[in-house]
């Protein structure tokens, strides 16, 4: 096993001990990318990396993150590294600054090796509808399956052990889904926690920068070094930051909530076994275990109302995507048809609908009907949400109802499988609430992950108990390559 297979606590110990260079890694790293053939980047930082890699020679013993490998979705901005969102409106664009988050992991000496695929502008759950095609799922070798969206570069990345970590974005539910169909631990931590500067917007009141790792303890590392106030993002938190890391080790018992309507809207027999399995180990481990009902309706109207929100509020933000600030410019007698030409070759078909959509939904004569009965039906789930977390410090159910899906699959859009089990995370985005995916079973080779969901600015709380699940299903460090399984 490579060192790049470890832990990011491991490969620093390798540091420290100087059995191996931030420069070997690296080089490593860019060969697993070039080799890779699941569709996972946009660029590779070649030159990038190896030139800052090469720089790194006198070990950070207090810095865990020093020389570690990672990846970026590409709706991230990298200055002077091409950024598209995996749109052809945007091809070419190379930033002048770095977002937040690449600051600081430029500042922790941690190496860039590439910006990934997503869903095209960070819309879609299922990583084929960025221009450079389907994203798959590396446990798949066939390519049959999808690792899910929008974050699915990124995910396809740290499945396949490119790199120990890597950057995504989650609004709705676009890293906790793909880590369950990688078998990853996928963090969207509380909404203000992380700076969202030089995030493209998609939805900004439910956009949140997440991560995938391979360990529980890894995102912890993580989301020590990247939470805390941002001037440049006003929506960030003035809350003092706690050491995750430290939240990890104490056992603690917890009282935690598992949704009847949402494990019930489940047909796969094998994942709700295994699910019990589960929390029969964690009742064993200290935990109470409660079955705490909410408003079927609610939950089925949950996919809808993110619907609206998301695709009003994109239409608003990506107004400035008119063919003249940035990517491909079409020749044109007035802004008008430049604009109609750019939007017109530059956004996918998916992109045009939801804009449509949302334009619709956000007309005077519509709005009450449609953007601000979301809304209202948001407050009301979230009011939900909050009654069943006053009592209890988590809500835990299955990530996602099945393993990695066919591309090719289709299924009732109108079941509560669908609308329910295959949606219900967004209730983290709508609270903004601190909510994390981990593997808890494999069936047929392929992973199944499990999703808990905290109170607000409890994050510490949310990685203690992600432990705890990752302790008793042995499931930490799981990745796509064989041995490794």
């Amino acid at each position: 096993m490579s060192y790049l297979d470890l832990s990011i606590r491991e490969i620093h110990a390798a540091y420290v001990e100087k059995k191996v260079k931030p420069l070997e890694l690296t080089k490593e790293a860019l060969l697993r990318a070039k080799a890779n053939q699941d569709n996972c980047f946009e660029y590779i930082c070649e030159k990038e990396a190896l030139e800052f890699a090469e720089k790194l020679t006198e070990v950070e013993e207090d810095n865990l993150l020093w020389g570690i490998p990672y990846v970026a979705k590409d709706n991230l901005s990298t200055k002077g590294i091409p950024t598209c969102a995996s749109s052809n409106i945007l091809k070419g664009y190379v930033p002048i600054y770095d977002a937040r988050v690449i600051e600081i992991l430029k500042e922790k000496k941690a190496v860039l090796i590439g910006k990934t695929t997503l869903d095209e502008l960070a819309m879609g759950g299922s990583g084929m509808t960025g221009h450079l095609g389907y994203t798959y799922n590396p446990y798949d070798p066939d390519h049959k399956r999808m690792i899910g969206g929008s974050s699915c570069g990124s995910a396809s990345a740290t499945a396949a052990s490119i790199v120990p970590f890597a950057l995504g974005s989650d609004t709705g539910d676009s890293v906790r889904k793909p880590a369950s169909y990688g078998g990853l631990v996928g963090l969207k931590p509380t909404w203000g926690r992380i700076s969202r500067y030089g995030l493209f917007p998609f939805a900004p009141s439910m956009d949140h920068v997440g991560f995938f790792t391979r360990h529980v303890e890894d995102a912890a590392i993580v989301l020590n070094a990247l939470s805390g106030r941002d001037d440049r993002d006003s929506t960030s938190s003035f809350k003092p930051v706690e050491d995750y890391l430290e939240a990890t080790k104490a056992k603690k018992q917890y009282k935690v909530a598992v949704i009847p309507e949402i494990v019930d809207s489940i047909s796969d027999k094998e994942l709700l076994a295994e699910f019990n399995k589960t929390l029969d180990k964690l009742k064993e481990n200290g935990a109470c275990i409660d079955y705490v009902h909410m408003d079927p309706a609610s939950l089925s109207s949950i996919y809808a109302t993110y619907f609206v929100i998301s695709c009003a509020e994109a239409t608003s933000n990506n107004a400035n995507l008119d063919g003249i600030k940035f990517g491909p410019y079409y020749e044109g007698n007035s802004y008008q048809e430049v604009m109609r030409k750019a939007r017109t070759n530059g956004f996918s078909e998916l992109i045009k609908r939801r804009f449509v959509i949302g334009s619709f939904a956000l007309m005077s004569e519509n709005q009450e009907e449609l953007f601000l009965r979301a809304q209202r039906n948001r407050a009301k789930i979230v009011s939900e949400v909050n009654a069943v977390l006053k009592d209890h410090d988590f809500i835990f159910v299955p990530a996602a109802p099945s393993v990695a899906p066919l591309f090719n699959a289709s299924g009732d859009k109108l079941s509560s499988e669908y609308l329910i089990a295959d949606n219900h995370m967004a209730i983290g985005n709508f609270g903004g609430l601190p909510s994390i995916t981990v593997p808890f079973a494999l069936e047929n080779g392929l992973p199944l992950g499990a999703n808990i969901t905290g109170r607000a600015f409890e994050d510490g709380e949310v990685l203690n108990f992600a432990k705890q699940v990752e302790d008793v299903t042995g499931l930490g460090g799981l990745s796509a390559k064989k041995e490794d399984r």
